[in-house]
C-alpha cells in the first residue's frame, strides 16, 4: 500500500498562510529503479529533496537530509504522492546494518540525474503524474572524502570529557534548528570524531543526537549543540574543513548508549555543576548586602 508522504517544513509554511482546511496541492511521481544487469532494486527507499529547502543531494561531497521517504517495492517500482513542487529524488538500498541515515560502504545508492551527470529537479503540480519510466542504475556506495569539500570537524565528549561513540551531527542554517536539518553526519567512532561536510562556507548550527529522526530523547540517549549557553554558529569556509569545533552531550535518565562505557555519569556531574553555579549567585548576592 503506498504511503502519503507529508514534509513538515512545507506543512508549517502551508498553514501559516492558508486556513487550516484548505486542500493541498499534490501530484504524483512514479518510476521504476535498477542496478546493474537490468535487475530492479528491490525493496529500497525512495528519497525527496525539496528543492526549496536545501542544495541538489551529493553522492559524495555532502548528506542531505531528504525531506520525504518511501517504499519502493519487490519490483524496484515506486509511487508517491507529493505536495506540488520541485524535487530532487534519490534510493538507497540497506545492506549494512544502519537502518537509516546517510548510505554505508555496500549500500546501494542512486541520484537521479540528467545526461550532464547533475541531480535532476522533477517538478510535481496538483493532480498529474510524472512518470519517471525506468531509471538506472543504483551503485554499491563506497565513501570517501572529495578534496576541497567543505565542513566541520571535532569531537562529541560527554560531560566528564570522554569520547562519545554513536553521536550524529546534524547541521541547520537557522538558530532554531527546529524541522528538517539541512544536513548530517555519519555516528562517531570510538574516538569521537566526526566531519560533518556542507555545500558551502557559511554559518551553521550544530545538533548532535545519536539517532537519525526528531522527537524528544529517549532514556539512555544523548543531546547536545555547539554552544555552551545558547546555540553557537560554527563557521565553514569554501573549500576547508574547520578543525577543533567540539561539542559536548549529555545521556538523559542515568542511562547511555549500550556500547559507551560509563554510563550514567553525566547527570551527576551536570548536577555538580548546576550546584557550583547556585553557589556562585548565592555569594554574588551576599557580597551585595
Amino acid at each position: 500500500m503506498i504511503r502519503k508522504i507529508i514534509f513538515l517544513s512545507f506543512l508549517i509554511a502551508v498553514l501559516s498562510a492558508t486556513a487550516i482546511h484548505a486542500e493541498i496541492e499534490t501530484g504524483w511521481i512514479s518510476g521504476q529503479i535498477m542496478i546493474k544487469d537490468n535487475v530492479p532494486l528491490s525493496n529500497a527507499m525512495i528519497v525527496f529533496f525539496d528543492a526549496k529547502s536545501g542544495p541538489p543531494p551529493s553522492t559524495d561531497k555532502y548528506f542531505r537530509v531528504p525531506d520525504g521517504i518511501d517504499e519502493v517495492n519487490s519490483e524496484g517500482r515506486f509511487r508517491v504522492s507529493l505536495p506540488a513542487g520541485k524535487y530532487y529524488i534519490g534510493a538507497i538500498k540497506r545492506v549494512s546494518a544502519e537502518k537509516a541515515g546517510p548510505p554505508l560502504d555496500g549500500d546501494y545508492f542512486f541520484i537521479s540525474e540528467d545526461k550532464a551527470g547533475n541531480p535532476m529537479q522533477h517538478v510535481i503540480e496538483n493532480g498529474k503524474e510524472v512518470k519517471l519510466g525506468t531509471l538506472g542504475e543504483a551503485v554499491p556506495y563506497k565513501r570517501s572524502l572529495p578534496e576541497g569539500v567543505t565542513g566541520i570537524s571535532g569531537t562529541i565528549l560527554d560531560m566528564a570529557g570522554k569520547p562519545v561513540e554513536g553521536a550524529i551531527l546534524f547541521a541547520y542554517y537557522t538558530e532554531t534548528m527546529t524541522g528538517i536539518p539541512t544536513f548530517t553526519s555519519v555516528k562517531t567512532g570510538k574516538d569521537g570524531k566526526y566531519i560533518i561536510t556542507v555545500d558551502k562556507g557559511g554559518q551553521y548550527y550544530l545538533r548532535v543526537r545519536d539517532v537519525y529522526g526528531g522527537g524528544p530523547p529517549i532514556p539512555g540517549s544523548i543531546m547536545g549543540g555547539y554552544g555552551e549557553e545558547k546555540p553557537t554558529a560554527a563557521t565553514a569556509k569554501t573549500g576547508e574543513i574547520t578543525k577543533g569545533v567540539d561539542i559536548k552531550v549529555i545521556r538523559h535518565l542515568d542511562m547511555g548508549p549500550k556500547h559507551q562505557p560509563g554510563a550514567g555519569t553525566d547527570e551527576n556531574i551536570r548536577e555538580e555543576q548546576m550546584k557550583k553555579i547556585k553557589q556562585e549567585m548565592e555569594k554574588k548576592i551576599e557580597n551585595k548586602k
